[in-house]
């Protein structure tokens, strides 16, 4: 592409050299720097970009875009000066794979708890619906049937530009796109054009990263105030929050709840492990999916294709169809009688949510044996938090290593112990391994109770300084139930 193209709608704010240049790709990691690349010099939070121009250069990289222009400027490389490299990245992004978010209805799901539930079911109800879209999520990738692996919640700009390029060329229509917080702090969303953004709830997470509850809302609401006049913002307004990311979006504004009056309304008729008898603006449905979470996910799917132009009779038969996401909420029964939820839950609004769904459905006959842990190298302030609501909301909790990373396992499930009030002290036991602890509930079990596995979900492994090991909840209930009832 030729570099003029390339720098469009983007404020110049020097420039040194040609611009008459061929660029045959964009970069902003050194290391991938091959001939004629144009090198973005970011300022990261462990390394800055601009100390890797001279070997970004050697390496044959032709065109600079730089905040800081080098003390010696090479007559044979074209320099280009920006106020804020991170956010023209996204836009050169976009120009160099032909504006494909343009091309594309766009939606992105963003909140603490439901993003990859709801950015999955709505790409299952459009598949439903008969059309070929593209997922953007924690889980996978998808381009219609193609699953390319996902590796961070939200993949950089040039990829995520270079996946709606692809879903562009295979004829998708829409693309659902989970948005973290994460990646909208460094702008990984930058340049692309929502159609519609849709807030699921924010709770306590990722402290650890944005340091302050303010912080992280307004690193939330930063993707609706950067919303155009053409989008649709959709949000959950039984969430304290849910106005406030409405308050300077230029976005049209809808909304969805359960207890309040919205644009688009739940009730739960009906509910048990097997499925919700649920009514959605009066409109009754049954779904295999169960949790009043569940309820706030499918409303906010609902909601956004409503607003995408789609008959709400047919939304709702694309809806009762559907499946349960991988390790949200997941159920089976165990030969014995014993009843497994796997879920990802892992801040302390989530294990509520999944504790209280799990109460409201169970008779209290059936013990309620819960397995969790946190995650290391994280929020701390949320460990204490979670062994009081797990104790307080079980028969009996069970606490263990989630990820521990680099920090000592048994040093997270103090933090987690410390949580926990007097009264609940006879309710729980710690097992550092979590192999042994889930080997434990099990064994604690009788038939019909139920037994919660939580904090992984989906995940496969298990990270122990550095490393990842595999290590997948339901293949480990599977192994162990099957080895201790013979």
């Amino acid at each position: 592409m030729q570099l003029v193209e390339l720098l469009n709608r983007i404020p110049v704010l020097e420039s040194h050299g040609k611009n008459d240049r061929e660029v045959s790709a964009l970069v902003f990691d050194s290391r991938k720097v091959s001939d004629d690349s144009l090198y973005v010099a970011v300022k990261g939070t462990i390394a800055d970009g601009h100390s890797f121009i001279a070997s970004s250069i050697e390496k044959g990289a032709k065109t600079i875009i730089c905040e800081e222009l080098p003390e010696n400027l090479d007559e044979n490389i074209t320099y280009i000066k920006v106020k804020d490299s991170s956010k023209t990245l996204g836009q050169l992004a976009s120009n160099f794979y032909g504006n494909p978010s343009e091309k594309l209805k766009l939606i992105g799901v963003t909140g603490t708890n439901g993003k990859t539930s709801v950015s999955t079911l709505l790409f299952d109800v459009f598949k439903n619906l008969g059309y070929n879209s593209a997922l953007l999520s924690t889980v996978e990738i998808r381009v219609g049937d193609e699953i390319i692996p996902a590796t961070h919640t939200t993949p950089d700009v040039i990829t995520i530009n270079q996946i709606l390029a692809k879903a562009v060329e295979e004829g998708c229509e829409f693309a659902f796109m989970e948005v973290s917080s994460h990646g909208i702090s460094q702008n990984r969303t930058e340049g692309l054009h929502f159609k519609i953004a849709g807030f699921t709830n924010l709770t306590h997470d990722h402290l650890d990263y944005h340091k302050t509850f303010d912080e992280y809302l307004k690193t939330k609401k930063r993707f609706f105030d950067e919303l155009n006049e053409n989008a649709i913002a959709v949000t959950n307004i039984d969430d304290k929050n849910g106005n406030v990311m409405l308050q300077n979006t230029k976005a049209k504004k809808k909304s969805y709840a359960l207890k309040t009056i919205a644009d688009y309304h739940g009730r739960t008729l009906e509910v048990d492990f097997n499925g919700m008898l649920l009514n959605f603006n009066g409109k009754e449905f049954w779904t295999t999916l169960t949790g009043k979470f569940n309820v706030y996910n499918l409303l906010l799917v609902f909601g956004i294709a409503s607003e995408l132009g789609f008959q709400q009779d047919e939304i709702l038969q694309a809806i009762s169809v559907l499946k349960r996401v991988s390790g949200r909420f997941e159920t089976f029964k165990s030969d014995g009688g014993i009843f497994f939820i796997v879920d990802y839950a892992h801040t302390p609004d989530a294990l509520e949510n999944v504790l209280d769904s799990i109460n409201d459905i169970r008779t209290k006959n059936e013990r309620l044996i819960t397995v969790f842990g946190c995650g290391g190298d994280r929020d701390h302030s949320k460990r204490p938090e979670m062994g009081n609501i797990a104790t307080k909301k079980s028969t009996l909790a069970i606490i263990t290593s989630d990820n521990p990373r680099t920090e000592d396992p048994a040093v997270i499930i103090k933090e987690i112990e410390a949580g926990v009030e007097p009264q609940n002290f006879s309710k729980y036991t710690s097992i550092p391994d979590r192999k042994e602890a889930i080997k434990m509930a099990i064994k604690f079990a009788e038939p019909k109770d139920i037994i919660l596995v939580a904090g992984k979900g989906h995940e496969n492994y298990q990270e122990i300084n550095g490393v990842k090991h595999h290590f997948d909840d339901k293949e480990v209930i599977n192994e162990l139930w099957k080895l201790m009832s013979k």
